[in-house]
């Protein structure tokens, strides 16, 4: 059973930095292709950033330049550096994990991903 839990959500101003984290447990971690996806109120939940198992990365439009997604496979987990934050980007944070067997496959589709953690909130004000 994959297990993914998050943290370093919170309550921030507006352009300041915030550094998300997931763990990964219970699955072979240097085999999943990882993502970042958010859900603000109301809204539906769109993707943030990706990282492949060999450490290709991509990203939304909307955090291009702001944020960075890194993985550390001896540890399992999956970080995502928020830099400059904005008031639109609160939101549930959530990451997610697929088994791939192609190194270089990132997803950007949520439906793309099997194991799922349980969020942490960003707020940020203006």
């Amino acid at each position: 059973q994959v297990h993914m839990v998050e943290s370093g959500g919170g309550s921030v101003q507006a352009g300041d930095s915030l550094r998300l984290s997931c763990a990964a447990s219970g699955g072979p971690f240097n085999r999943f292709a990882m993502g970042w996806f958010r859900q603000a109120p109301g809204k539906e939940r769109e993707f943030v950033a990706a990282i492949s198992r060999g450490g290709a990365t991509t990203y939304a439009d909307s955090v291009k330049g702001r944020c960075t997604i890194s993985r550390d496979n001896a540890k399992n987990t999956v970080d995502l550096q928020m830099n400059t934050v904005k008031p639109e980007d609160t939101a549930v944070y959530l990451c997610a994990a697929v088994l791939t067997d192609y190194s270089g496959s990132y997803f950007r589709n949520q439906w793309s991903y099997d194991y799922w953690g349980q969020g942490t909130q960003v707020t940020v004000s203006s």
